[in-house]
């Protein structure tokens, strides 16, 4: 799967942003879906995930309450509402889709892509 994300850009302390995620192909309802982000001179993190079924969503602490992950599989796309921002919250922001599936011997396999990322930069 092919990811393209977009959403980002310049905000004030206590505004909102949507971030999208795009897929590509025809098994996007198959994937989980995540967004990371990366701020400059830190590792990626983990911030937001959703099941392929969109029914058990996860958060990192510092996002619950403020951002709210969802996805359209009809339109291929995976969203993170972004409200309330702070000045930490600027880093990069990843879009990633991981797929679950079984070998026959039935050992787990994640097959992970990424998307390119999009700049969230929050001005305090």
């Amino acid at each position: 799967v092919q990811l393209q994300a977009s959403g980002g850009g310049l905000v004030q302390a206590g505004g909102s942003l949507r971030l999208s995620c795009a897929a590509s192909g025809r098994t996007f309802g198959s994937y989980n879906m995540g967004w990371f982000r990366q701020a400059p001179g830190k590792a990626r993190e983990f911030v937001a995930a959703i099941s392929w079924s969109g029914k058990s969503t996860f958060y990192v602490d510092s996002a619950k309450g403020r951002f709210t992950i969802s996805r359209d599989n009809a339109k291929n796309t995976v969203f993170l509402q972004m409200n309330s921002l702070k000045a930490e919250d600027t880093a990069v922001y990843y879009c990633r889709a991981d797929l679950l599936y079984y070998t026959d011997s039935g050992e787990p396999i994640v097959e992970a892509s990424w998307g390119q990322g999009t700049q969230v930069t929050v001005s305090s």
